[in-house]
């Protein structure tokens, strides 16, 4: 592609009222509406009046310009362009939210929380966020944190992590399916150096109570890392009704349930970049796996100990260490061991390896949000910024849950994708009849997409 001859002699002029760049912020903040956000924020959201007037549509600003890609308080300014006071109520501008932000509090934010909460599970009414599988399947909470960068020393509660790097601690918990892309359903932040399982007995408990009011009557399993291996997160599970798999340290406990796994027990595995061997009629890897009986927490009081199998994965040690004599066990392989809740006759060693490695899924999740509304933290005040955090994450289902009423490709696209392709599409407002009609471009490649979302979301009420 190259410019024309005659765009060489055009000219340019800021002056069209009735332009927008973001046509799919109508149905997407139409869909806001129909979910209740603004009578949501409004109703639990005690902000002072001289800072939280008119709170759920304040709210609703801000989710806005992070749908549309905000990632500053300055990037709230593109809600003001052309034609969009014609759309829109109550367009704020920048500075406005900023000071609206800056009055919240601890109290406010988990206010704020329960916004978010209560919003979730009306999005699972509009569209299917956990798919239409059946009781049998597994609905996975997975758990992780992520440190959000930042710069200068301004910002309270920043420090340096187990990343190195200086920033904010993000704890998020997401729900999915085996066949549906996560949602979020539970987040915290907390200071920069905070230990990666700090709060997340609460988290869990939150998470687990916001997926009881989506009311799947499907199982649930809690799927952690190794630093979420405490009796505080695990316990918070079992007591929500849900299972665990849980990444474990290699603690002398756990070193000498291995040591007991007999040589036979080990099974061979479809692993990373396995050759199938068609003479043999097995796989060729070097990965296997195992299991053994397992008590958690033994050292605690036999109340709190929690009984289970521990799923081993071994691969041999391509670096072997120079011993003296005989090899032991730790010199001749590598492990990677899980604990689960979940009964053999429901999960194989194989099928629980499988599926707690699935459990990454939720490193994507970090990604889409630092690629959106979590770039920057906004703000020096550590409340707003919490604020920001949980706003951040209701951009973060609305868009998904718009990317799902679109249906095909989008259902499972990252909120990048349905933003470039549904949400920054340019149109031109026109007047007839007293009703408005958007001009959308000729041959928009996603055209059919868009249209669905649109037919979707206005779509008459069903009949009683």
């Amino acid at each position: 592609m190259q410019a024309s001859h005659t765009s060489a002699a055009a000219s340019v002029t800021f002056d069209d009222p009735n332009l927008i760049s973001m046509a799919g912020l109508l149905p997407t903040m139409t869909l806001a509406r129909d979910t209740g956000l603004h009578e949501l924020a409004g109703k639990w959201l005690s902000i002072p009046t001289d800072k939280g007037a008119n709170a759920g549509l304040k709210i609703a600003s801000l989710v806005a310009g992070m749908v549309a890609g905000a990632d500053s308080i300055d990037d709230m300014a593109l809600l003001r362009h052309g034609g969009m006071g014609r759309l829109f109520n109550a367009c704020y501008a920048p500075s406005t939210l900023g000071s609206f932000l800056r009055a919240f509090t601890f109290g406010h934010v988990r206010q704020l929380d329960a916004v978010a909460s209560r919003l979730l599970v009306n999005l699972s009414r509009r569209a299917p966020l956990l798919g239409s599988a059946g009781p049998e399947d597994f609905v996975f909470v997975d758990v992780d944190d992520t440190i959000i960068e930042v710069h200068g020393y301004a910002k309270q509660g920043s420090g340096y992590g187990y990343s190195g790097i200086r920033g904010l601690n993000a704890l998020l918990a997401t729900i999915s399916t085996e066949d549906t892309a996560p949602a979020v359903a539970a987040q915290r932040l907390r200071k920069g150096p905070a230990n990666s399982a700090r709060g997340a007995k609460r988290l869990v408990a939150d998470a687990l109570s916001t997926l009881t009011q989506v009311k799947t009557s499907r199982r649930v399993l809690c799927r952690f890392d190794s630093a979420f291996y405490g009796h505080g997160p695990v316990s918070a599970a079992l007591a929500g009704g849900a299972d665990v798999s849980v990444t474990v340290r290699m603690d002398p406990a756990v070193k000498r349930a291995i040591t007991d796994i007999g040589e036979e027990a080990w099974e061979k595995i479809e692993y990373t970049n396995a050759v199938f061997d068609e003479d043999t009629n097995t796989w060729i890897s070097d990965a296997e796996v195992a299991e053994i009986p397992f008590t958690a927490f033994a050292s605690r009081k036999k109340a709190e100990r929690v009984t289970g199998r521990l799923v081993v994965r071994r691969i041999p040690e391509l670096n072997p260490k120079d011993t003296a004599g005989q090899h032991t066990l730790f010199d001749t392989h590598r492990y990677h061991a899980f604990f689960t809740t979940v009964h053999g006759s429901v999960l194989t060693t194989v099928d629980a390896d499988k599926t707690h490695r699935k459990h990454a899924i939720i490193e994507q999740v970090n990604a889409d949000l630092k690629d959106s509304a979590l770039a920057h933290m906004p703000s020096g005040n550590f409340a707003a910024n919490s604020a920001w955090l949980v706003t951040a994450v209701m951009a973060y289902n609305l868009t998904r849950t718009a990317g799902i009423l679109a249906a095909g490709k989008f259902a499972k696209a990252r909120t990048g994708t349905i933003r470039n392709k549904l949400i920054h599409i340019p149109a031109r407002i026109a007047s007839s009849a007293r009703k408005l009609r958007l001009h959308l471009p000729e041959a928009w490649p996603w055209q059919t997409a868009w249209e669905r979302l649109f037919t979707a979301i206005n779509a008459p009420p069903a009949a009683a």
